[in-house]
């Protein structure tokens, strides 16, 4: 039988998944959101990339219904997928660090949700803030209990944002795609291009990507990066299996491209 993928209706779906859609959909408003990004966007922790890899050993997330490994195993599915497909070198090596802003969790805590223990703040679909939440989020049960959805600057379809203003002017859910994006921006040596940027930054908003929503703030851009997620989708979703990988051993292989288009420094988190 063929696996299924983002079931959230199956029976062995942890009461934990569900409760972690409720406590992001309570939370994630436009004030948290702010919050976040002046607590963490400070830029002053270096770390090296394959120390960053490495403490993914240590997070399992707990919002994915199809995978209970470690993290680090989701990269390394995803880029070697990428890179049995024949794919460019920097599309195999954006596979690899994809979810690399999970690693938030080393300096985030419970009351963020940004911790081992409380990951709304760090893993999940997410969604746009600021406007009304679409019923095409996962458990769309949950969207009244955001407090915004009761402010009227907040509760219509186009929200605090003009319309058809595109993607890169809104503001999305707090977590580790937008959190990896500004770290990288930041990184100077960074030279990966934009196909890549925008597959670190969007991968995770399934509303829009997968759901078909928020068309009424899309932009014609915005057509182009549907079709570079989409492409991407096939290997950050369909690519989990209970196969495990070495880092150490893999790390020969991907360690020329990672210093190609990040350079050889640390990354400033």
């Amino acid at each position: 039988m063929e696996k299924t993928f983002r079931n959230y209706d199956q029976s062995d779906v942890t009461a934990a998944v569900r409760e972690h859609y409720r406590k992001m959909r309570k939370n994630q408003t436009v004030e948290y959101v702010g919050r976040m990004h002046e607590k963490y966007l400070t830029f002053d922790k270096p770390m090296d990339l394959w120390d960053a890899m490495a403490h993914l050993n240590d997070l399992i997330d707990v919002s994915d219904p199809d995978l209970n490994l470690p993290n680090v195993q989701h990269l390394i599915q995803s880029a070697e997928a990428i890179r049995a497909d024949g794919r460019p070198d920097w599309m195999q090596l954006t596979g690899l660090i994809h979810d690399l802003g999970k690693v938030m969790f080393l300096w985030g805590s419970d009351e963020d949700g940004t911790s081992q223990d409380e990951q709304w703040g760090t893993v999940g679909d997410v969604f746009v803030v600021g406007c009304a939440l679409p019923d095409t989020c996962v458990y769309p049960e949950f969207n009244s209990l955001n407090p915004d959805m009761r402010d009227d600057r907040y509760n219509s379809p186009t929200g605090i944002y003009e319309k058809g203003c595109g993607l890169d002017k809104l503001e999305l859910a707090w977590g580790h795609d937008e959190y990896l994006y500004q770290v990288l921006s930041k990184h100077e040596e960074n030279a990966l291009p934009e196909e890549a940027m925008v597959m670190i930054r969007y991968h995770s908003f399934y509303p829009w990507h997968t759901g078909g929503s928020y068309t009424e703030l899309l932009s014609d851009k915005d057509r182009y990066y549907l079709e570079i997620i989409r492409d991407f989708n096939k290997y950050d979703l369909y690519t989990k299996s209970q196969k495990t990988y070495d880092l150490e051993q893999i790390k020969d292989y991907y360690q020329p491209i990672a210093e190609e288009y990040l350079g050889q420094g640390p990354i400033y988190w």
